[in-house]
């Protein structure tokens, strides 16, 4: 029987200093800069967080204080960086600049009674007390008139240390924030400039003269909040589940021959969509809708230089009836997800900035919604601040709302997968560990086969 990973109880006292602005360290231009039409889509109008857990090991950095070190290269990457520095402000037409004010980004400093190894093992998200080791300094949050990043360093008793970041994600994507502390962590080790330099370039995603959209995004249909749609939030469960090679050994062979090019985040989005459904049991004649991001950085090669680090990933939307999800094999909802991957062209990325300007910076819809991020990548971005590689990174939250991450995972035999946060509404994640079961039990000839079924036997 498939089990699960629940979040971890463990409570902890921190001591936090004073919070206080770390400016660029020379001064930089005091200019306005406009964001992209992407930028400005009210659905970035919001702060995603990053976490990373260093271990405090490394002999070569006993006499070194992480939290010195990371403040001071912060005050130097921010030469190069300097549009972190300033505030955003709206102007006409919900339009969004960066002030470059120089007034600096939020840095705390914070140790903790706690070790790393009370945060027991595997180390996933939701951590514990997440709250205590990113601080929610008063006045900070808001889109405008904010600092565009807080960072908080916590030194643990044991020695290792936990470096969390929120930013503003209608400055950057997750992709240009990576860029950013990758260059953090290059200067902490000594380098005198980033790697890879910052280009601002933001026109390169902004409206054409006339807007026009050309194609059909789903994503930003139009969809009206009925009482009996909207699903109560006091009554939720969040689990992680894990996906090694054995899963996805079994998933693959439900699909069929003229879908065996699918990739892993095909099959295993759409077998969670599907399931996702069955677990909820809404109205058959209904439309569900599943979102997931596309980096347009490979999509516009031409178009985006390196170094860019605005928003530049857009939101694919797909829908399908109840009815057609449910009964249907996975091989329909696996077709739905791979048709709308290979729709997107340069063509559909014009289209898609163009009904930005056109709707006014339309919501997407939350009615009956399913969003996936996949950050499997991000382990090929590990940030090095001196310590060596960090023993987790990836998101503080492993779900948000009913959106979820992939995260990259290696288990207790060495095995590497995809770890999935899901939150639900009770009833429906036990219908949801119930429906995982069954698919993937009906594989087997070894129902006590835990690498292959059981979640938590990691």
């Amino acid at each position: 029987m498939a089990s699960h990973i629940d979040a971890h109880p463990l409570k902890f006292n921190v001591r936090r200093c004073a919070p206080e602005l770390i400016v660029p360290a020379k001064p930089t231009p005091r200019e306005l800069k406009p964001l992209s039409d992407i930028d400005c889509s009210l659905v970035l109008r919001r702060h995603d967080h990053l976490i990373q857990i260093y271990r405090g090991d490394n002999q070569n950095m006993n006499n070194k204080d992480p939290a010195s070190v990371i403040r001071e290269a912060l005050s130097k990457l921010l030469v190069f960086y300097y549009p972190f520095a300033g505030r955003l402000k709206e102007v006409t037409k919900r339009k969004l600049v960066v002030d470059c004010t120089g007034e600096g980004v939020l840095f705390v400093e914070a140790d903790a009674d706690v070790t790393l190894e009370q945060f027991g093992y595997p180390l996933l998200p939701l951590f514990p007390c997440m709250d205590e080791l990113l601080y929610d300094v008063p006045g900070s949050s808001g889109i405008v008139d904010s600092p565009l990043l807080l960072f908080q360093v916590t030194q643990l008793a044991c020695g290792s240390f936990v470096f969390a970041l929120r930013f503003n994600h209608a400055f950057c994507d997750g992709k240009g924030i990576t860029q950013f502390i990758i260059g953090l962590g290059e200067i902490a080790r000594g380098a005198s400039t980033p790697s890879i330099l910052p280009v601002w370039r933001r026109e390169l995603l902004c409206g054409r003269d006339p807007p026009r959209v050309t194609r059909i995004h789903h994503a930003f249909d139009e969809v009206i909040d009925t009482q009996e749609n909207i699903i109560p939030q006091d009554d939720m469960t969040y689990k992680s589940f894990f996906f090694g090679p054995n899963e996805f050994s079994a998933l693959r062979r439900l699909v069929p021959k003229h879908l065996k090019s699918c990739s892993t985040f095909d099959v295993l989005t759409a077998y969670l969509w599907r399931s996702r459904t069955i677990a909820f049991q809404p109205n058959p004649k209904d439309n569900m809708l599943l979102l997931f991001a596309v980096d347009t950085r490979s999509k516009l090669k031409s178009y985006i230089p390196v170094g860019f680090y605005g928003n530049a990933f857009v939101t694919i939307g797909v829908t399908s009836t109840v009815e057609k999800l449910t009964n249907e094999p996975l091989s329909h909802t696996l077709e739905l997800v791979m048709k709308a991957k290979s729709d997107v062209n340069e063509e559909y990325v014009r289209s898609l900035v163009d009904l930005h300007v056109i709707k006014d910076r339309p919501h997407r819809p939350f009615v009956h919604t399913y969003f996936v991020s996949d950050i499997t990548r991000i382990e090929k971005h590990i940030v090095d601040f001196g310590w060596g590689k960090s023993a987790y990174v990836g998101p503080a939250f492993g779900a948000v709302g009913f959106g979820s991450f992939y995260v990259p995972f290696v288990n207790k035999k060495g095995k590497f997968g995809i770890m999935v946060g899901i939150n639900l509404p009770s009833a429906a994640m036990e219908k949801f560990v119930e429906e995982l079961n069954t698919i993937l039990v009906q594989d087997s000839n070894n129902q006590d086969d835990y690498e292959v079924f059981g979640f938590s036997k990691l």
